[in-house]
């Protein structure tokens, strides 16, 4: 039976986590995990919905000296969480406080240091690479989660090749997330990179700018700042006192001059990852340098069937059909380029291009803070057959005007993609994660363009 550590690339007393109260060292971690374990019931899985990043991290590691699996729904509407604990019957929901939402579910509150006072472990347990240790989920066509497995062995692969894509096997930065730990993305890149990565995290999850440099002046350098395009852009525009020595984004394409804006303002390198929940983090690039991406070390590898790609290998836990339109480099160094991904590409009058595509001539332009376009399901006047679907965009442009924007894109995408109407609006509706759902669009269309109540 193959085992591994569950924290490598650390000594005993080497620092893990930073609270608000100070450090957290591996060793008092450990003993925080274990002591948490004997409390847990004795059977059934762990929904695990803390938020603070440390509570998370002791109750992911008490399940896993327990044997057992670690649920982490990507919605905590009390209707996802109850079909999650109807998949997995017996599941405990462990909260960061007795009060907090769990959807009526049986819960377990994770104190902030249930180890205080025990002896220090001596030595780091180990843990079956079988065992599934975590299931991510994602909201499937119907709106049921959508689960994931993922197993041991193949998180700490996951965790060891980030380090060595984002060169922090050469200086470990402290890690400060915006994202919930529960993400893929912050799953990956706040926790792995830290427990099998060398590096340590900060507790919190800030959402305001204020709250990000807080948690930035928390910690000490060199950091690195794990974020979305929709965090960083307001981050900047508060023109923060306190620096990340490196930047990380994911979940939404990133605008070229929001990186080249972020590099400069930071003094620091930004980099993006690539990936989906389905296939982990997969690859990585340094937006500045060029659309192409590098696949992760350790053995990742892309497959092609037709114009469908697919990820196997090294982490990724089978082969995994990805929703990306992919054109692999000939360089034979496993880089791509991206064009969007299948559903978004779009074909009008004969014309094809991608949604994605489009939303990055519309950011692109002076000016514009964050922008959408999106294809309705049928045409404005759909009781003319003849009638074709019109694209509409949405843009956030404080002090730009709708002819101004108009005129700048004639210059960047032929005419039948402009929209129509260009709506401009104080902000768009993305979620914690910095995405915005089709959902998301279509309400807005509905609100904006047809004028419907509600």
């Amino acid at each position: 039976m193959s085992r591994s550590p569950l924290v490598s690339l650390h000594g005993l007393d080497a620092v893990l986590a930073w609270r608000p109260e100070g450090p957290v060292r591996v060793s008092e971690f450990l003993a925080d995990a274990l002591a948490l374990a004997e409390q847990l019931p004795a059977q059934g899985d762990l929904i695990n919905l803390c938020e603070d990043r440390y509570r998370f991290a002791v109750g992911f590691a008490a399940g896993l000296l327990r044997g057992r699996t670690s649920l982490q729904p990507s919605s905590l509407a009390p209707q996802s969480l109850q079909q999650v604990a109807q998949d997995h019957p017996g599941a405990t929901c462990l909260v960061d406080t007795p009060d907090a939402a769990s959807a009526g579910l049986p819960s377990l509150p994770v104190p902030s240091r249930p180890g205080l006072g025990r002896p220090l472990p001596t030595e780091v347990p180990l843990i079956d690479d079988r065992l599934v240790a975590a299931v991510l989920f994602t909201s499937g066509s119907t709106g049921r989660p959508q689960p994931h497995p993922k197993r041991w062995g193949h998180l700490v692969r996951n965790g060891r090749a980030e380090r060595a894509a984002l060169g922090m096997d050469r200086e470990p930065h402290v890690l400060v997330g915006t994202v919930p730990v529960q993400h893929s993305y912050g799953f990956e890149s706040t926790f792995l990179l830290a427990l099998h990565g060398g590096c340590s995290f900060w507790s919190g999850k800030p959402f305001f700018p204020q709250d990000i440099s807080d948690a930035l002046q928390a910690v000490p350098a060199p950091r690195l700042l794990v974020t979305t395009p929709f965090h960083l852009a307001n981050w900047l525009a508060s023109r923060p006192a306190v620096l990340p020595q490196r930047l990380l984004s994911a979940t939404a394409p990133l605008a070229e001059g929001l990186a080249q804006q972020a590099e400069a303002a930071c003094g620091a390198e930004l980099y993006e990852i690539y990936g989906s929940t389905e296939s982990s983090a997969l690859a990585s690039r340094r937006t500045v340098l060029g659309a192409a991406w590098s696949l992760l070390p350790g053995g990742v590898r892309l497959t092609f069937s037709g114009d469908v790609a697919s990820a196997e290998g090294g982490h990724v836990e089978g082969s995994v059909p990805l929703g990306d339109l992919i054109e692999p480099l000939p360089d034979g160094e496993g880089r791509f380029v991206l064009h969007g991904r299948h559903a978004d590409l779009i074909n009008i009058a004969g014309k094809r291009t991608s949604l994605a595509y489009l939303n990055r001539q519309l950011a692109g332009l002076p000016g514009v803070q964050d922008a959408a376009f999106f294809l309705p399901d049928e045409p404005a006047d759909a009781q003319d057959p003849a009638a074709i679907t019109r694209l509409v965009a949405f843009a956030v442009a404080p002090g730009g005007s709708v002819a101004g924007l108009m005129s700048a894109l004639r210059e960047r995408v032929d005419a039948i993609f402009l929209p129509r109407p260009l709506v401009l609006l104080p902000a768009l509706p993305r979620n914690t994660t910095g995405k915005l759902t089709r959902d998301a669009l279509a309400a807005l269309y509905r609100r904006e363009v047809l004028r419907e109540p509600g």
